[in-house]
């Protein structure tokens, strides 16, 4: 009898630690971002000879401003998903001794999306060849008359565009 007390003891005390060191599934995990969030649409409107308060304004304020290095800010971007792998992006700006835009490095450059770039697709903001080097497309077969298709195209043919206003250019005179 006392025997049997303590091999039940013992196998529920070993039975608690097992349970103890597992993760119950169906627990939520958050995700965890820390850092500045930085998009491709940031990047692309950087342009050479910007003054830190225009890149600031793009951009945010840095996360990383180096000491040792005053001409160069660092943004980083770190999201992990609730129990999944880690993804970072690093960005750094560099300026010149007149606090300009001089050149940019890390995960994003400009006119190449990270899509386009593991695809293998051209953006269309790359400089193109000149026209006769160029192939022409191949003309589409027209819908057939009624079909869902020939449907789509009337619709996206009777859309009425809409100019979008833009914005007057940043001051570009150093303060």
């Amino acid at each position: 009898m006392q025997n049997t007390k303590l091999l039940l003891t013992s196998f529920t005390f070993v039975g608690l630690l097992a349970l103890a060191g597992c993760s119950f599934p169906g627990v939520y995990k958050i995700d965890i971002q820390q850092g500045n969030v930085v998009t491709q649409d940031m990047i692309d409107q950087l342009r050479p000879g910007m003054t830190r308060r225009q890149v600031r304004f793009i951009m945010g304020n840095p996360l990383l401003t180096d000491t040792f290095h005053a001409d160069r800010w660092d943004y980083l971007y770190s999201l992990q998903p609730g129990g999944g792998e880690r993804q970072q992006e690093r960005i750094s700006v560099i300026f010149n001794p007149n606090d300009q835009l001089v050149s940019l490095s890390g995960d994003f450059m400009p006119g190449v999306s990270r899509d386009e770039a593991i695809l293998g697709q051209d953006s269309g903001t790359n400089v193109t060849a000149p026209a006769e080097n160029v192939e022409k497309p191949k003309p589409e077969k027209p819908a057939k008359p009624g079909s869902l298709l020939d449907q789509i195209q009337k619709d996206v043919d009777g859309v009425e565009t809409v100019p979008v206003p833009t914005p007057e250019p940043l001051d570009t005179s150093p303060q």
